[in-house]
């Protein structure tokens, strides 16, 4: 089980294990009871999770979700984006991570793309199913499909086809991005009438989305496991 920690002005859940770490970031549920269980997940693995917490405390574990949707419209990204930065200096410094990757869900999946941009420290870029409209709402200041193209890390990038927030059309504008990259790997998931979100476990009634999660969770932990060992 992870703790609570404090990294600067901010808090973010920590699950500490070996010299391999991953940053995650969250969807819009934040650090709710599905995040810190993938945190504990890769730390039983071996790798060091530490994860950012988009809104100060409130998740899905004290809030409605109803309530949640609203915060993630108010996310500033230069804000966002020192803060991951902030918590990959902690990694790489205060916690001893030889190396470390991002991993992000739906907005932390837009998230992990910029910081991935931005970043060349990190060993791996984990998007699943990224919200990246190509018309961007007003509180996006950068455009994560253009942003893409400056990644060196290796990236998966995992995208459910009947997803309502991102078109076929959007997904595919970030794989030419990502395919024109000098360096850096791209590995790509697609999945058939699985929705946005997949892999939420409330989502899981669906089985198509259950399925995807099945064939998409173990394939992302062996990309992770491979460049941050």
């Amino acid at each position: 089980m992870g703790e609570t920690v404090s990294v600067g002005d901010q808090n973010a859940y920590l699950a500490r294990a070996g010299a391999a770490g991953m940053l995650l970031l969250p969807m819009i549920t934040g650090i709710g009871e599905q995040i810190r269980a993938w945190a504990d997940e890769l730390a039983a693995a071996g790798i060091t999770a530490l994860v950012w917490d988009p809104f100060e405390g409130k998740n899905t574990d004290n809030t409605p979700r109803a309530e949640m949707f609203p915060l993630g419209g108010q996310l500033d990204d230069d804000r966002a984006l020192a803060q991951q930065q902030a918590l990959l200096d902690y990694l790489l410094g205060d916690l001893g991570c030889d190396q470390a990757g991002v991993i992000g869900w739906c907005l932390g999946g837009r998230f992990a793309l910029l910081l991935g941009a931005r970043e060349h420290r990190l060993a791996n870029v984990v998007a699943f199913h990224p919200t990246i409209p190509s018309d961007l709402p007003p509180n996006h200041t950068y455009d994560a499909i253009a942003d893409a193209a400056a990644i060196t890390a290796p990236v998966l990038v995992s995208y459910p086809s009947a997803d309502t927030l991102v078109t076929n059309a959007d997904f595919e504008a970030l794989q030419t991005s990502l395919q024109s990259r000098p360096t850096g790997a791209t590995f790509t998931h697609y999945f058939p009438g699985a929705e946005h979100g997949y892999t939420d476990k409330m989502r899981h009634a669906n089985e198509v989305n259950a399925a995807a999660f099945k064939l998409a969770w173990p394939q992302a932990l062996s990309l992770l496991k491979a460049t941050t060992s």
